[in-house]
């Protein structure tokens, strides 16, 4: 499987977590494919925190509308009923603690729950952005990543080693191999990937992995 379907079973498996009429913010990045894969039948509201509600699936091709885009400046869609408003109403609705679920990226996560998800000065992403308001006034926090960096090193640590956005907010980790809880005693292994096993997820993760005796697959 190459990476881009391995993306795709990231973020379908992502969709399945959210029930019916919840609000869900999805960061830039590899979080904004969700809005492609929400399951048929299932109303829920995705929220775009450059100032609309009833964000749709990616404009396609020739039907592009560049005044409509998402957080990343890609062309979306809205869908029927989706509204549009200011940033300070955008991100009151935020801070009010009425998103129920945010979808974000990150360079790092460790077993405290704690998030490291922006780059330096002089990057493309300059700096934290609307996730450090995200992952405090969302109910749920999501991180969608690969599980190890360029380079092959592991992306969930004992303790993240970069400057942090958020302390023991991560509620999910979806991973290309893994989909993983955090709970008061750690991180849990609930599922892996169909492709891989649990000693290559253990290897590849330096966090300690409390694996139950079955675990499902995605």
């Amino acid at each position: 499987m190459d990476p881009k379907e391995k993306r795709i079973r990231l973020v379908k498996r992502i969709a399945q977590e959210f029930p019916d009429g919840a609000l869900v913010n999805l960061g830039i990045g590899m979080p904004t494919m969700v809005a492609d894969y929400i399951p048929q039948g299932r109303t829920i509201l995705l929220h775009s925190e450059n100032g609309f509600t009833g964000l749709g699936p990616q404009a396609k091709k020739g039907e592009e509308d560049p005044r409509l885009v998402n957080a990343g400046g890609q062309p979306v869609t809205i869908v029927p009923g989706g509204c549009f408003f200011d940033s300070s109403m955008s991100f009151a609705i935020i801070r009010g603690g009425h998103v129920d679920y945010t979808v974000l990226g990150a360079l790092e996560v460790d077993e405290q729950g704690n998030l490291a998800n922006y780059m330096i000065p002089g990057k493309m992403i300059p700096g934290m952005g609307g996730a450090m308001d995200l992952v405090v006034g969302a109910k749920n926090v999501i991180i969608a990543m690969e599980h190890v960096n360029k380079n092959g090193a592991p992306k969930i640590l004992k303790r993240c080693s970069l400057p942090l956005t958020a302390v023991g907010e991560v509620d999910l980790i979806v991973t290309d191999m893994a989909f993983i809880r955090v709970t008061k005693k750690g991180l849990v292994l609930e599922e892996i990937a169909e492709d891989t096993t649990v000693e290559e997820v253990i290897k590849c993760t330096e966090a300690k992995l409390h694996v139950p005796g079955k675990l499902g697959k995605f």
